[in-house]
């Protein structure tokens, strides 16, 4: 999952925001309970009213049987949600421009007015840290524990060697890959805490080699101004020493200009900032990308199913629920072959939908025009749509579901099989969730050690190899108009 998060801690007040919709793919505040109470998402039926329906107002239906699948019909008829970015940024952009001139001050002035607590410094001291591991729950601490080993061993068949090519007598360009030295986390806070988002960014980052590595997640008033303690207890677990008590857009603007804490220390920027938040948090990201680098422009959450008439309707419905758990604007969509299986799983999904804990907010995303049912013909048809869609996560629930998945071009992450559901790459399966949303994955990839290298040629040429060559390098200087660089190569042989 890119854990987008467009639920939680932001910064905009209710009157700003209270249009937001699940439906229109705007924008929400203080967690989704209080969206619900105060109408934020009133166009849309409630679990009681989804349940008195029968399910029949979960999961719209697009029936593509027959239909054109070419890919621009594709892109108009899948369902989609929608978030705009661009419309937060003239909020956003003072916040930016507050904390580059002013540093923490104006960082925890923000977090005064938005997270209710204001930090006494925005170092989280060690033995805090300490502290939070010594109290976690040791069931908890198992998991992460697995998590991390899991995470780790897949990380490591990650990393690149340096290749050297010999392009000529005395030619050689190598290839040499090199860590980003200091990077920011990222862990959003809020109503959810997500040590998961811990491991998924600071595993891949330190086995790339970054040198210097810090976590920025929100204050929580609960906890004394201190993020959440499993946050905390998860970056001592992988090591990280640096934690600042900072989220929001503020947060994003602190890594990328760093400041000075209030007991005198710098709080020194970083080079690069991974790792999801809301919108408010993406609209920072994308003020600072000039910069720092960023990971990506984390969208809602998406999860799409292909699957024909085997496939089992509690694992399908589950899967759809899991996803949709996570925010109202989240997308969960079932591309399948059998009208059959797409009845069964509404039925299913409403059932389940019963003992769901977070019932409201997964009716929401499910009933949203970004979820739904899509029916196909066969399974090329579904293939094609699936890779139209490119979604986030993609499971695949058929007979035979390795020569399918072979056949997926655009996937964040491809699930095989009804052992291998989606929640399992959320936490132990050893992949990383911070993967493309929204379509992305049609040219992007998830999160990996690749994300903290970089590549640096070291061109390396003899006289005689510089030589040889010489003639067409100052031929195509001229056919540039550029004839300095072609004089650059000639002087070198002019006393030769």
């Amino acid at each position: 999952m890119i854990r987008s998060l467009w639920v939680g801690t932001v910064f905009l007040p209710m009157s700003l925001v209270r249009r937001a919709s699940h439906t229109t793919g705007d924008y929400l505040v203080n967690g989704v309970e209080q969206l619900w109470e105060n109408g934020g998402v009133s166009d849309g039926p409630t679990p009681s009213d989804a349940l008195r329906a029968g399910g029949s107002s979960l999961l719209r239906r697009i029936d593509m049987r027959g239909a054109n699948l070419s890919p621009s019909h594709l892109r108009s008829a899948l369902p989609r949600g929608g978030t705009d970015v661009d419309a937060v940024l003239p909020t956003v952009r003072p916040v930016v421009e507050a904390v580059r001139d002013r540093g923490a001050e104006a960082a925890l002035e923000y977090s005064a007015q938005f997270d209710g607590v204001r930090p006494v410094t925005v170092r989280v001291p060690a033995a805090e840290r300490e502290r939070a591991l010594a109290e976690l729950d040791p069931a908890v601490r198992d998991a992460l524990e697995v998590a991390i080993l899991r995470a780790r061993a897949v990380h490591a068949d990650q990393r690149r060697q340096d290749t050297v090519t010999t392009v000529a007598d005395g030619a050689t360009v190598t290839e040499r890959w090199v860590p980003v030295e200091r990077v920011g986390l990222y862990v959003p806070g809020g109503n959810a805490v997500y040590p998961s988002s811990v491991v998924m960014n600071v595993v891949p980052a330190q086995t790339a080699g970054v040198g210097s590595l810090v976590i920025a997640s929100p204050p929580q008033a609960q906890f004394g101004g201190l993020p959440h303690p499993t946050i905390l207890a998860a970056a001592q677990l992988l090591g990280v020493e640096e934690i600042w008590a900072v989220g929001g857009a503020q947060g994003v603007a602190l890594l990328a200009h760093g400041g000075t804490d209030t007991d005198g220390a710098e709080l020194a920027s970083v080079d690069m900032i991974t790792g999801p938040g809301n919108i408010y948090v993406t609209a920072a990201k994308r003020l600072c990308r000039s910069l720092v680098g960023i990971d990506a422009e984390a969208g809602p959450t998406e999860i799409a199913v292909l699957a024909d008439e085997t496939a089992d309707p509690v694992h399908v419905a589950a899967d759809l629920i899991s996803q949709a758990e996570h925010d109202v604007l989240a997308a969960s969509v079932l591309v399948t072959t059998s009208e059959k299986l797409a009845d069964a799983v509404v039925k299913e999904t409403a059932a389940q939908l019963e003992t769901t804990v977070h019932a409201e907010r997964v009716t929401a995303a499910l009933t949203g025009t970004q979820s739904g049912i899509v029916l196909v013909d066969d399974l090329s048809a579904g293939i094609k749509v699936v890779n139209a869609y490119a979604a986030e996560h993609l499971e695949i629930q058929t007979a035979d579901p390795v020569p399918v998945a072979a056949r997926i071009r655009n996937a964040g992450a491809i699930f095989v099989g009804p052992w291998s559901p989606v929640s399992l790459g959320d936490y132990c399966a050893g992949s990383n969730h911070v993967l493309p949303t929204a379509g992305c994955a049609r040219h992007s990839s998830g999160l990996s050690v690749q994300t903290f290298l970089r590549g640096i040629h070291i061109v390396d040429y003899t006289e005689a190899a510089l030589k040889e060559v010489s003639g067409h390098v100052i031929t195509l200087a001229n056919a540039e108009n550029l004839p300095a660089h072609g004089e650059a190569v000639r002087r070198r042989f002019e006393r030769s």
